[in-house]
């Protein structure tokens, strides 16, 4: 991982159980990956998850925000969700939140293949 970062390597850590993942360093913060597929971004040292139609919901019902960013004076929403301040403090948390990230991302690869088809 290019750029060492202490809190990236912390999730990798926690996440080992979850299954070989590798941190990439990308648009100024990390990529999260697990088997290529990106589940998870870190910028400024917050965790965001992938999201889709399916999880979503389980996200904004407790309150947490999409990543965000400015272009040419717009915001732009991408589809990745803060993960809940707990799971980054727990284990199981961080593996069952990381677990629907992961099906977002399989689910979002799934569609790609099927529009490129």
């Amino acid at each position: 991982m290019a750029g060492k970062n202490e809190f990236v390597e912390y999730l990798l850590d926690l996440l080992a159980d979850f299954g070989p993942v590798e941190a990439r360093a990308m648009f100024g913060g990390y990529g999260i990956f697990k088997q290529n597929r990106m589940f998870a971004i870190v910028i400024d040292d917050t965790l965001y998850f992938k999201t889709d139609e399916k999880t979503k919901a389980d996200f904004e019902a407790r309150g947490l925000k999409p990543f965000t960013y400015q272009r040419k004076n717009r915001g732009i929403s991408l589809s990745y969700h803060q993960a809940p301040d707990e799971a980054p403090e727990d284990p199981r948390t961080m593996r069952d939140w990381a677990e629907k990230a992961y099906a977002a991302a399989l689910r979002a690869s799934s569609k790609k293949r099927k529009r490129m088809s």
